[in-house]
């Protein structure tokens, strides 16, 4: 096999697992440590380089961090990344003093941003400081987009929303968009259509418009509930669907005077779509989950709504599909019947000869890469792009289509996109010792605090999730494994010894001879090698016997005990810090993205 290219950044990337699952690649281990340190405003201002919003993900992310984290390969359990990132908002000091700032003089480039959600903000917040004009269109009174009007403020404050949009939201700000075609017009060099995916998916069964007033659709109905057009809900309520739409709908519900509420699923719950701790936190609120019950009609009586019969279901696999059959029907009464069962895109003000594609679903046709549409103006992004995602993959969809129209606004093809790159240095405090804590900690992953279900349900904008006491931050920081400080070997300087194989507590060293498939090099590590998408390292030949160094990527813990063991220092510890690209970088301008 050929030796592994270390001086590719991708590769030691690859190998901080929850910075690599990170949509925006926050550099994780990097902000923890900070935290460790006391240093909050460090950590806060490290995060906001790449996810932009770390108080509001602090509370809303999907976390696809966390089912990457390694801690979770030791103990099952990852580090509590998402609520870690929260502890450095609510703990930072002012930050205006560190952010970039918009020049006086502008670079003669105005971009239009439609819709003030994050993938929006994200563009706003990376082309402010290079000089554009941007002008952002909003049809709300206040920017935050979906976040602010379906993600309810038990969950998201409106003063987190306040304060994260308002770093970015002072310096432009617009009104509705009516059509795209007339925007163009205007002069922009480049429209950046952020819009989410604001138009709720319906439920067409018998019965379903005889009681209108009675069946509402789940974002437009948190919307309601946010404009306060909604303040009770009947005290006997369905939710259909269990994303996490249906999980906001539910315990908005109680909230607004629901007694009995239950979610229903068509399938079993390793099926659903809402996050694990979603669930969890409507089930301590007295939510019922109702498994394999498909609906069928709505039941009305007199035009009144009573409930709603459904089809029980008993689902088989065979040959990886899945069927069901109908076991019974039964009718569940119910006052009133929440649909969360998905969103849609809407578009009516992009005219069909604006110069965008559309496909046989209404989607704009968008490139999944430059994020540039069938007009070579029209950038897409977030939810208005692809569908429903989580917060985090609208900014990084933000970062990547600010780097698109830098590039196209200085006539420069959106498709060269700049390198990433990284830093490599070693954290020698002496022969063997290292700038940071590489000792196991067993602890388990703290629980998060939560306000009382009394005080909860008696106000709508308590705020469930009180955040982690000072002692559980001291022992949740302390389970990060430093994933980012890498063993970094140089085989000239080996002398097979076999010091590192001995000491290593997971078995994931072994120098063996070459000249075979990187499959058999697999089965050949002292443990194999069986997590097929974490690379092994395979070092230059050994100066003794011509053998190589492997190691197994995926079950290092980073402790540095090979390092600290080798006589000749060929393993050293070292710190990688990647360079994602940023606008401006690609056109000659590098000095303001450091800025």
């Amino acid at each position: 096999m050929d030796p592994t290219d270390v001086s590719d950044p991708r590769y030691y990337h690859k190998v901080v697992d929850c910075q690599w699952a990170c949509p925006a690649h926050t550099n994780v281990p990097a902000y923890i440590r900070l935290i460790a340190q006391g240093r909050y405003t460090e950590s806060y201002l490290l995060n906001r380089q790449s996810n932009v919003f770390p108080g509001i993900l602090g509370r809303t992310c999907d976390r696809p961090c966390e089912p990457a984290c390694r801690r979770g390969r030791v103990d099952d359990k990852p580090v509590a990344i998402c609520r870690l990132k929260r502890v450095a908002a609510d703990l930072r000091d002012e930050i205006r003093p560190f952010l970039p700032k918009a020049p006086e003089i502008k670079n003669g480039k105005r971009i239009a941003l439609i819709g003030a959600g994050p993938a929006s903000l994200t563009v706003a917040n990376d082309l402010l400081p290079l000089g554009y004009e941007v002008v952002i269109y909003e049809r709300n009174r206040e920017p935050g987009g979906l976040m602010r009007i379906n993600i309810p403020s038990f969950r998201l404050p409106a003063s987190v929303l306040d304060e994260e949009c308002g770093y970015i939201i002072d310096m432009g700000y617009g009104t509705p968009v009516t059509s795209l075609t007339a925007l163009l017009d205007e002069g922009y060099d480049a429209v950046f259509v952020g819009s989410g995916a604001p138009q709720g998916k319906d439920l067409e069964l018998p019965g379903r418009h005889d009681a209108p007033a009675q069946v509402h659709l789940g974002i437009e109905w948190l919307a309601n509930v946010h404009f306060k057009h909604v303040e009770r809900i009947e005290p006997r309520v369905i939710i259909i669907g269990v994303g996490n739409t249906a999980m906001d709908c539910c315990r908005t519900a109680k909230r607004l005077g629901a007694i009995d509420v239950k979610v229903i699923a068509r399938r079993g719950r390793k099926h659903f779509k809402a996050s694990p701790w979603e669930l969890e936190d409507a089930e301590e609120e007295r939510v019922e989950i109702v498994e394999n019950h498909a609906p069928t009609r709505m039941v009305v009586e007199n035009g009144h709504l009573v409930g709603m019969e459904f089809d029980v279901l008993e689902w088989t696999e065979s040959a990886g599909r899945q069927t069901s059959r109908v076991v019974r029907s039964v009718v569940i009464p119910c006052d009133a019947v929440i649909l969360a069962i998905g969103q849609e895109n809407a578009f009516p003000w992009i005219e069909r000869h604006a110069g965008v594609e559309f496909d046989a679903q209404g989607m704009p046709v968008v490139d999944r890469v430059t994020h540039q549409s069938t007009n070579p103006r029209v950038f897409f992004g977030g939810d208005a792009a692809w569908g429903p995602q989580n917060i985090i993959w609208a900014v990084a969809h933000g970062h990547q289509a600010a780097i698109s129209i830098d590039l196209l606004c200085h006539g420069r093809p959106v498709t060269e996109r700049p390198p990433e790159g990284m830093t490599l240095v070693s954290v020698k405090n002496g022969l063997h010792s290292w700038a940071y804590d590489n000792d196991f900690d067993p602890a388990a992953r703290q629980v998060m605090r939560h306000e009382e279900l009394t005080r909860r349900f008696r106000d709508l904008h308590v705020e469930v999730e009180l955040g982690f006491a000072p002692e559980q931050v001291a022992t949740e920081v302390s389970r990060c494994l430093n994933c980012d400080i890498q063993t970094h070997f140089a085989a000239p300087k080996c002398i097979e010894c076999d010091a590192c194989i001995d000491v290593c507590p997971t078995n994931c060293l072994t120098i063996t001879t070459d000249g075979c498939s990187e499959t058999e090099m697999r089965t050949r590590l002292s443990a194999p090698a069986l997590n097929l998408e974490q690379e092994i390292y395979i070092s230059h030949s050994l100066p003794q016997t011509t053998r190589v160094m492997v190691k197994d990527e995926d079950v290092c813990l980073h402790c540095g005990l090979c390092a600290e063991r080798c006589p000749t220092a060929a393993w050293d510890m070292r710190l990688f810090d990647l360079l994602a690209p940023k606008p401006g970088a690609a056109c000659g301008r590098e000095e303001l993205v450091h800025a």
